[in-house]
């Protein structure tokens, strides 16, 4: 026994050792053929039931509890406003090659041995039956490192058309809670995901917290979630052109001047080699799959495609000198 623990120490030791590869992005492929309405290629399936009650999770703004399924997996079940954005919005950055945690919505369902909760919420009755929830995967191959974060500037990835191609996503989203390592651990919506690939440390960074947008977006006051007539009203002032060789967008969040600046045409370019291969039929899955309504489903997807039109025609625009 002696002997495999020194053993282990030692493989963990030389594993600590190792230069840590960090990425933002991978190539997804053919991004036409991507299931948004379900694993969108995450290899993690929808949760099952029955789902067990483990503990409640106060970290955050919002109830939350973790629970496991029928297959023993561990989920954070999350409730409130967030829940619908959040399991349709993580599904396109996935899609393109993005590093997010999979988010499923569920509809309803009972938590079996729940007990109170501190934070109660009317969308979780005391008998452990719920409705409107998130549920987003903890999987231990697929670590958070919680005392890490980024910032937008002078990141590993910064002046990239990868970083660039995120921010734009994020606007596209309308998600105006771009909070980044300037508001230190545990306040940070940039995270660091840490996993081992053929004995070989990865640190995938990402944006983690997708839960706010897809309505009015904005600085402090104005914004909202998942109203679809808000999200429309503000499409028209996604791309409003370009100026001195720069893509000027209309959204407004939390960072600005640090965050939707200095992207160019040729970056949107190259984001929309894959973006622009998404079609309705994929976004509506990725709605359905979401919860929206019928109606939503097609506001929403209407909404979308002007904005990714926006997108196509900047990028084929070619700045002819200062102030075009």
């Amino acid at each position: 026994m002696k002997s495999i623990s020194i053993a282990f120490l030692i493989a963990a030791t030389a594993l600590e050792a190792q230069p840590i590869k960090r990425l933002l992005w991978h190539n997804p492929g053919d991004v036409s053929k991507a299931d948004l309405g379900g694993a969108v290629g995450t290899g993690i399936p929808a949760p099952k039931p029955p789902f067990t009650f483990l503990k409640e999770d106060m970290s955050g703004s919002w109830p939350k509890v973790l629970l496991k399924d029928a297959s023993g997996r561990t989920w954070n079940a999350k409730f409130g406003f967030e829940v619908k954005p959040e399991c349709f919005t993580w599904r396109l950055p996935v899609a393109v090659g993005y590093y997010v945690e999979p988010s499923y919505y569920v509809a309803s369902g009972q938590i079996q041995g729940m007990t109170a909760m501190k934070r109660a919420t009317p969308s979780v009755q005391p008998d452990g039956n719920f409705k409107d929830a998130r549920f987003q995967i903890r999987d231990s191959s697929f670590k958070y490192m919680d005392r890490l974060t980024w910032k937008w500037v002078g990141n590993p990835f910064a002046g990239t058309r990868e970083l660039k191609g995120l921010e734009i996503l994020i606007m596209l989203a309308s998600n105006w809670d771009n909070k980044d390592g300037t508001a230190g651990p545990g306040n940070s919506n940039t995270g660091i995901f840490e996993r081992i690939v053929n004995g070989r440390r990865q640190w995938l960074y990402s944006f983690t917290d997708w839960g706010s947008g897809m309505g009015f977006w904005g600085d402090k006051t104005g914004q909202s979630n998942w109203v679809c007539k808000s999200y429309t009203q503000q499409t028209a002032e996604f791309v409003k052109g370009v100026k001195n060789g720069g893509v000027v967008f209309g959204y407004e969040g939390h960072h600005n001047d640090d965050f939707k600046t200095n992207i160019r045409p040729a970056d949107v370019a190259w984001l929309m080699k894959y973006l622009g291969r998404i079609t309705d039929d994929q976004l509506r899955a990725a709605l359905r799959s979401a919860g929206a309504t019928p109606d939503e489903e097609t506001c929403f997807t209407k909404a979308i495609r002007t904005r990714i039109e926006q997108l196509r025609t900047v990028s084929k625009q070619v700045p002819r000198g200062p102030g075009t």
